[in-house]
């Protein structure tokens, strides 16, 4: 008897210090839905809620408040989604970890980073927590993955499909003549020299700059060479060019007929697909270009549009596939939501977990205990 006193003196006695415990920062979290073993937290909405806000606002001003006033139903649905499609990946297995390492070192790169540690810091300076960053971006692998290996891989397509799509959109694949090329850039390198009178450095000599001028037309003769010896333009773009485009192995997309200069017109789009040009002097030093594809005036052939036309049928047949596969996890998965917030992707088949009292709980025990004759 003392001991129950004891004990409720002391539960009295915290719950009587908890609000001095709890200071003015202090905040607990509303959940809002649980999926299976996971909660989805007031916090989480509201800031998918304000990024889709933020993105409708960037894409279509003149219509931001309509678009997001139908879009943001979806808050919750897109939620529960990534839940159900994260709990399916650590069912298959799959991590993203390895995925994850070689796209941060691709952004490293991309942001010209010498390291992983100045890509973290490049994260923190612009306000970004470099955890949660990378747990948002292991996150959307994840679920690429489920969606790939689930719902993608299971896509049939059907070449009679892919037949019917390019008849019924000749029309629209009409193209002028366009030629994607890509560059290698070679910009001579005078001696740096140091500042004269006025503050500013001294100007090269035109020894000096005839000098850097045929070295670096040494050079980029020598690049050519490697290429025609079998070695790939993008990998010697991205080892020696001095462009913007090497991260990207030179290419500079598309280019129409009138878009460049008449010299530069006349000597690519004489080229076919993987033929480069000579050397050639620019403003900015010694260039090679590389057509990587020439498309001729009008209407494509099959052939040509082909994957073209599989990706926007697969992108077409991959979203009400994915609905009826999120569908199917929800039917599986034990879903709660707090009153006031709607699942627009529910499903009449849910199954909503049942919740019973300690006293229940152990009416059902004794009942079990009297049926086993323990009483």
């Amino acid at each position: 008897m003392k001991k129950n006193r004891l004990l409720l003196l002391v539960a009295v006695g915290y719950a009587l210090l908890l609000p001095s415990l709890l200071s003015a920062d202090t905040v607990i979290e509303e959940i809002i839905a649980r999926v299976n073993n996971e909660i989805i937290t007031r916090t989480e909405y509201v800031r998918s809620r304000d990024q889709l806000k933020q993105e409708v606002q960037q894409q279509d001003p003149a219509n931001a408040d309509k678009v997001f006033a139908e879009k943001q139903r979806d808050v919750l649905r897109d939620l529960i989604d990534q839940q159900l499609l994260l709990q399916k990946g650590k069912d298959l297995g799959i991590t993203g970890d390895t995925e994850l390492i070689k796209r941060l070192d691709e952004m490293r790169k991309q942001m010209n980073l010498g390291t992983m540690e100045e890509l973290e810091k490049a994260a923190e300076a612009q306000g970004a927590s470099y955890e949660e960053f990378k747990q948002n971006l292991r996150n959307q692998i994840i679920t690429q993955r489920v969606i790939g290996q689930e719902v993608g891989s299971k896509m049939a397509m059907n070449k009679d499909d892919v037949k019917k799509f390019y008849e019924a959109h000749r029309a629209e694949m009409e193209q002028p003549e366009q030629v994607r090329l890509s560059e290698i850039l070679i910009a001579p390198k005078t001696p740096a020299k140091p500042a004269g009178a006025d503050g500013k450095p001294e100007p090269p000599s035109e020894a000096e700059t005839e000098a850097a001028l045929a070295a670096a037309q040494a050079k980029a003769q020598d690049l050519l060479d490697q290429f025609h010896k079998g070695a790939k333009f993008a990998d010697l773009a991205k080892k020696d060019s001095n462009g913007p485009s090497a991260q990207d192995g030179g290419d500079l997309s598309y280019f129409k007929r009138g878009t460049l200069s008449k010299e530069l017109e006349d000597k690519v789009f004489a080229l076919k697909a993987n033929e480069v040009t000579d050397v050639i002097r620019t403003k900015q030093g010694y260039v090679i270009l590389q057509v990587t594809e020439h498309q001729m005036a009008g209407i494509p052939s099959l052939k040509e549009v082909e994957p073209r036309i599989q990706d926007a049928l697969y992108m077409q047949k991959l979203q009400p596939a994915l609905r009826a596969y999120l569908t199917t996890l929800r039917e599986e998965a034990y879903l709660d939501y707090k009153s006031g917030y709607v699942d627009s992707g529910a499903s009449a088949k849910q199954t909503k977990p049942v919740e019973t009292t300690a006293k229940e709980t152990n009416a059902k025990k004794l009942k079990k205990k009297k049926k086993l004759g323990v009483f």
